[in-house]
């Protein structure tokens, strides 16, 4: 029973982030200059691909007879509020915006780390793994992108 009660923490803590992850690719794409339609289309994915977790991880709350979360961390606020200060003195140029967005994809990077540490159902363990493999690939992007961006 701790098992399953701990896994459905572990996965609510998930959507929030995966919740925080949408709003605030939604958010950078919004202080995106028009030059910057390739990022545009990346942070769509990106959102897109967060929605989607969310998705999967709702249906694996559900199948452990719980109730999932649908809301958004304290943290991921914060991170938000975080971009909302930094665009105001950068000029939401693209540096700073892929900048923050790293610190935002470092985060959620390091909560699947955490996850799946713990002690997990093998389905729900899966489940983690191959999401945490698309976030990582999503750091990746962002990080080559913030160091070549000028």
């Amino acid at each position: 029973m701790e098992t399953i009660e701990k896994s459905v923490e572990v996965l609510n803590d998930l959507i929030q982030l995966n919740n925080d992850r949408v709003d605030g690719f939604t958010r950078a794409s919004k202080e995106l200059s028009p030059e910057d339609n390739d990022l545009q289309n990346l942070f769509t994915m990106f959102a897109q691909d967060s929605r989607t977790n969310v998705q999967e991880l709702t249906a694996a709350v559900a199948q452990l007879g719980d109730q999932p979360d649908h809301g958004n961390s304290i943290t991921g606020t914060i991170h938000r509020a975080w971009l909302d200060v930094k665009a105001t003195f950068s000029g939401h140029d693209r540096k700073s915006i892929l900048e923050e967005c790293e610190r935002g994809e470092d985060a959620i990077k390091k909560a699947y780390q955490s996850a799946l540490a713990e002690e997990l159902p093998a389905t729900v363990a899966v489940l983690l793994s191959t999401q945490q493999q698309k976030i990582n690939e999503g750091h990746d992007r962002i990080k080559l992108l913030r160091d070549s961006a000028v």
